[in-house]
């Protein structure tokens, strides 16, 4: 199970004006399975994204990114999951233009303003017939209270929904965020997530709107790791309707852009870790603290290499305190002029290592005391400049292994 995500409550998450959600079966996969999702989106509104750096990327996020690029009003997304359409040359992309056609069809919009998302098994044709039948029936399902069911339907080897709700107050007017993310293996981000969506109803400008998603990624989705793998597919979206009423933000250093902005890192930050607590099989989940660093790139490379180590994950499932693993990934991180003697390593507030070894005083009962912990801090101090970074990470166990080698069966 999940290490401590508590089961999602439909009634803490908040409809955002401007937004329906329609959720139906395609059989893409699964006959009977939900695994079609329709974002109906009000005119006027803001939509910014980010997406894998994977060069081997697939047909849904090229096309997101053309008719993002080509400044369109966008009006709709269409999500299926059981398929990602990545590996699929030409044809993938025709099969996802056939796609936003039919959805924007549908709706009396033009096919550009239809952004699709894909998840699921890479290297397989999409079935895109069968998603395109299943359109009316999402339609059909429209409503603004279909985020948790949403949340279900994109969901892969994933073992439960991940969604949160927060609301503010920006120049006297409630402002709601609201957000989705599915996600569990192949989770090494960059610039995204397996598929995230977050929305909200406040206005804000299109150029603050995709700096401020780009910002929030860095120190959320793009700061966590199950087993280092890059994902073909990942993109996170923000969607922002400008129905609450609020004065357009327009200014990057107002008191109103770093509220949202704050409400922003909040809804990204659950959905992010809560991503590495449902890692496949995981049991603990990791939180690396790399503080005093010349500069915050080489903090978060010595935490992905610290959060991707299976010899360190692989410990920690064992709750073994073999910490030695910890320092040799520190070692390897890429910092080619680190003096590990200066060091310090802790495990929570147990202090491990100092001055390049271990610390005369540390007893490996305290470090067993900690490993049997289900949440567990590895906080590191390179102390050789004031930056630091944080990365979330979960361990390895059998069922990792199982669930990959039964992922197609």
């Amino acid at each position: 199970m999940p290490v401590n995500l508590a089961p999602l409550d439909p009634a803490l998450l908040f409809p955002v004006a401007g937004i329906e959600i329609g959720i139906a079966s395609a059989g893409v996969k699964t006959v009977g399975r939900k695994d079609t999702t329709i974002f109906k989106i009000s005119a006027g509104a803001r939509v910014a994204g980010v997406f894998t750096l994977n060069r081997f990327c697939a047909a849904p996020v090229r096309l997101c990114q053309e008719y993002l690029a080509a400044d369109q009003e966008i009006r709709a997304l269409v999500i299926n999951t059981g398929n990602a359409n990545a590996g699929t040359g030409l044809d993938g992309l025709a099969r996802a233009e056939k796609i936003c056609a039919a959805t924007a069809e549908q709706l009396g919009i033009s096919s550009q303003q239809v952004l699709p998302f894909s998840t699921g098994v890479i290297l397989e044709p999409l079935p895109f017939e069968k998603i395109i039948a299943a359109i009316p029936a999402a339609q059909a399902d429209f409503s603004p209270n279909n985020w948790a069911a949403a949340a279900n339907a994109i969901m892969t080897t994933d073992i439960a929904p991940k969604a949160t709700s927060k609301q503010i107050t920006i120049g006297g007017k409630t402002v709601t965020v609201t957000g989705i993310a599915k996600g569990s293996g192949m989770i090494h981000p960059n610039m995204a997530t397996m598929l995230g969506f977050v929305a909200t109803d406040a206005a804000i400008s299109q150029s603050l709107l995709q700096g401020m998603l780009k910002n929030v990624t860095d120190v959320s989705f793009n700061s966590i790791t199950v087993d280092g793998d890059t994902s073909t597919n990942d993109s996170y979206v923000a969607i922002a309707t400008g129905l609450a009423g609020n004065a357009e933000i327009t200014v990057a250093n107002s008191e109103d852009y770093a509220l949202l902005k704050a409400a922003f890192e909040d809804v990204s930050h659950f959905l992010a870790q809560a991503i590495v607590r449902d890692g496949e099989g995981a049991t603990k989940f990791i939180t690396i603290n790399v503080e005093g660093g010349a500069t915050y790139d080489e903090c978060k490379a010595v935490g992905y290499a610290i959060g991707r180590s299976p010899l360190v994950k692989t410990a920690f499932f064992a709750s073994d305190p073999n910490l030695g693993r910890i320092l040799a990934a520190i070692g390897y991180a890429g910092i080619s002029d680190l003096n590990v003697d200066n060091i310090e390593v802790r495990l929570d507030d147990v202090l491990v290592a100092i001055n390049g070894g271990r610390n005369p005083d540390y007893q490996e009962s305290q470090g067993q005391a900690v490993m049997n912990q289900a949440e567990i801090s590895i906080n590191i101090k390179l102390n050789r400049g004031e930056q630091k970074a944080t990365v979330w990470t979960c361990d390895f166990s059998y069922d990792y292994v199982k669930i990959n080698a039964d992922y197609r069966s």
